[in-house]
């Protein structure tokens, strides 16, 4: 209902994970949720490089491939996150998707248990969590 208003006509069909993933790539139009990745270049490698596995959107744009080969070779991350910038501008200039909600994480934990870090990949580092007494 809330997008019919701007003349959008949309059919949710909910699948099982196994359906989805026979498809999920060949659909006109579909929802996947990506789980962070340690450097941002890493997920625009997996999404939107020209023919790669998991570009769902088949996306293909040269200059952008280009300096997402350099962004990969920067080591420095305040450099790194100056190419990053060009490509995002890329991608929004070319209106390659949409991004309709960022998730939030959460974690339990008892209140006895001290110094836990929620990652956003659910990574748990138990170098310097302690349990008091």
């Amino acid at each position: 209902d809330q997008v019919r208003a701007a003349g959008i006509n949309l059919r949710v069909n909910i699948m099982p994970g196994g359906s989805y993933w026979d498809v999920w790539n060949t659909t006109p139009f579909g929802l996947t949720e990506w789980n962070h990745r340690p450097l941002g270049v890493q997920v625009l490698n997996l999404a939107y490089r020209t023919g790669a596995p998991w570009n769902e959107t088949g996306y293909a744009n040269p200059e952008f491939d280009r300096l997402l080969d350099q962004a990969l070779t920067i080591l420095d991350a305040k450099e790194r996150s100056k190419v990053v910038l060009k490509l995002e501008k890329i991608l929004q200039d070319d209106a390659v998707m949409v991004q309709p909600f960022w998730l939030n994480s959460y974690s339990a934990v008892n209140k006895r248990v001290k110094n836990v870090v929620l990652h956003p990949s659910f990574e748990h580092d138990f170098n310097k969590v302690w349990i008091d007494a």
